[in-house]
């Protein structure tokens, strides 16, 4: 029996293309005007070329899945199998993905484009420091910061109350020691200690504002309409006040173009922007997006996590922002975290068990029953692993039926393209017959903030109660007040659960759901409500994935996987 390849040794033995002839594909001329090329492989679109494409005909096929375990989904594989599939039975597609940023890299996953034969290459690159856009993100996210310390260190002109300061720092790696710091303790006349913290960058507003903005205009207004602080009496100071907005779109000139790389199949991929779902929205650029659909004729997008969290955000927070509309949604799920959400522990999932993978059902049927409040027509992907057994693949496949849903097995991560064909002609069909005229947002921009709330948790995480404490309402009611009430919501919370517990598996439902803090988000223009005891500076794991990433005596990575 031949020695399975481990992701990165597919990568590396994969016949890697310039990235013209990749963008050829796409009718993108090969002169600068288009593209810089960053290398022979990699590349960045140019704002000048975008800006020139027509709208066309396209199909936004968005990739979800039911709510993770440690088993994996296989979502962003799922994508990039899709997108290749596409391309396999004569249909020009482009996926669209986020960046991986370098938190998990070096924590839990160790690395996020893709896997076995359905990834997006050059591997090493996009999921280290790939085109630099996430450093960029974070200096100027962090030049903000120190511009508003030193307005107060020379005089504080807008009167800046230092007890009121909004704005947090942002690093791109998971240091729980950075969630509550002290600063500007040096002896100095006009130092003023305070406490602050550091959110990870992908949880950043600037983050936000970068993936929901069209063009640099619109990036420097919305990064303009930042709220930093607030004075003794309660004036709220913006980023623009602090003349932060042109800096900062300087810093970000780069950035905001998106970037060109390509899958196994030598497919265009456009991978930009990357907020995490379970304390940001969790989509890839609106830019990016957009731009794929002037230039093909499917695109094939993700958002991060389970349907509850990601495809909700991408579905009430993105397709306003950018109006949008999915054609079809894919709901990714693997046998092995069904058996999950029926109890069976990770070290067990390879032994068949039907009762558990019967009990786990429900999970699947539960994120079917949200999607379709969209007006979305669904299809499912049973991401394959060898573990799983014909038995327990066909009482799936037997439960979809019942449910009246398109299902396909899909063995892309063996087999590429080639294993989601049957996906990519069902996904084909229900785009024929999908003009996406039935989709609607779950809730109204008019509804009040807190109606909001209670809709996302009672009719996505299925809560019978919405814990907000006094003090909190009075925050939301001064938001309304303030004239931010049609912002949608963006609820920070576990992506391991329905309910706030990430150990309560399956469908729960009847559970309360208690909000802990609210963050008006006047630059990206949405509301962030954290609940339960979520973090937006996550920790790394007691044996972190970067435990195991080092340089071998080639010169060459271990341990990115």
């Amino acid at each position: 029996m031949s020695k399975i390849k481990s992701d990165i040794e597919i990568a590396r033995a994969a016949k890697i293309k310039p990235i013209e002839d990749v963008l050829a594909k796409v009718n993108v001329p090969n002169d600068h005007f288009a593209f810089s090329p960053m290398g022979r492989h990699i590349a960045k679109l140019n704002l000048e070329y975008i800006a020139t494409l027509k709208e066309k005909k396209s199909h936004l096929i968005l990739v979800t899945a039911i709510t993770p375990t440690p088993a994996g989904e296989g979502k962003t594989t799922t994508s990039v199998g899709l997108s290749d599939g596409l391309n396999k039975i004569g249909k020009k597609a482009v996926v669209c993905l986020r960046e991986p940023s370098l938190g998990p890299s070096f924590g839990m996953k160790g690395g996020a484009a893709g896997g076995g034969y359905a990834q997006v290459i050059p591997m090493e690159q996009i999921n280290l420091h790939f085109t630099g856009d996430f450093h960029a993100i974070t200096s100027a996210h962090n030049l903000l910061s120190a511009l508003i310390d030193n307005h107060i260190y020379w005089g504080n002109k807008l009167n800046i109350d230092p007890e009121k300061i909004i704005w947090k720092r942002v690093v791109d790696l998971n240091d729980r020691g950075l969630r509550k710091i002290k600063i500007n303790l040096e002896k100095l006349k006009n130092n003023i200690p305070r406490n602050d913290s550091f959110d990870i960058t992908v949880a950043s507003e600037v983050m936000a504002i970068f993936c929901l903005s069209n063009n640099l205009k619109d990036l420097e207004e919305k990064i303009g309409n930042i709220t930093v602080a607030y004075t003794k009496d309660d004036k709220p100071i913006y980023a623009k006040d602090l003349n932060a907005h042109g800096a900062m779109t300087v810093l970000l000139k780069e950035a905001i173009r998106p970037n060109l790389v390509q899958t196994l199949e030598n497919n265009l991929a456009i991978i930009h922007g990357g907020p995490f779902a379970n304390i940001a929205h969790g989509c890839n650029s609106i830019l990016a997006t957009k731009t794929a659909l002037k230039l093909s004729e499917y695109v094939v997008t993700e958002a991060g996590f389970g349907a509850d969290l990601g495809a909700e955000k991408f579905l009430n927070i993105k397709c306003r922002e950018a109006n949008i509309k999915p054609n079809c949604v894919v709901l990714v799920v693997t046998i092995r975290a069904l058996k999950m959400h029926g109890g069976v522990e990770k070290d067990n999932l390879k032994k068949e068990n039907i009762d558990a993978l019967k009990k786990g059902l429900p999970n699947l049927e539960r994120h079917l029953q949200n999607l379709k409040k969209f007006g979305l027509e669904v299809v499912i992907a049973i991401n394959h692993f060898i573990t799983d057994t014909d038995k327990e693949i066909k009482i799936v496949k037997e439960h979809c039926s019942k449910m009246r849903v398109k299902v396909s097995l899909c063995t892309h991560w063996s087999e590429g393209g080639k294993g989601t064909e049957d996906l990519a002609n069902n996904v084909v069909e229900i785009c024929k017959n999908n003009n996406n005229n039935n989709f609607k947002y779950l809730y109204s921009e008019d509804a009040p903030i807190i109606k909001k709330i209670e809709i996302i948790t009672k009719e996505i995480y299925r809560a019978s109660r919405v814990k907000i404490a006094d003090q909190i309402k009075s925050q939301i009611k001064k938001i309304e007040e303030s004239g931010f009430g049609k912002f949608p919501i963006c609820i920070a919370k576990t992506q391991y659960s329905f309910s706030e517990d990430p150990k309560i598996k399956g469908a729960p439902s009847g559970h309360t759901i208690s909000v802990r803090e609210v963050r008006l988000s006047t630059g990206s223009k949405f509301i962030v409500v954290v609940c339960g005891s979520i973090m937006t500076m996550p920790g790394l794991p007691r044996n972190p994935a970067a435990d195991l990433i080092k340089l071998n005596k080639k010169g060459d990575i271990e341990g990115l996987f």
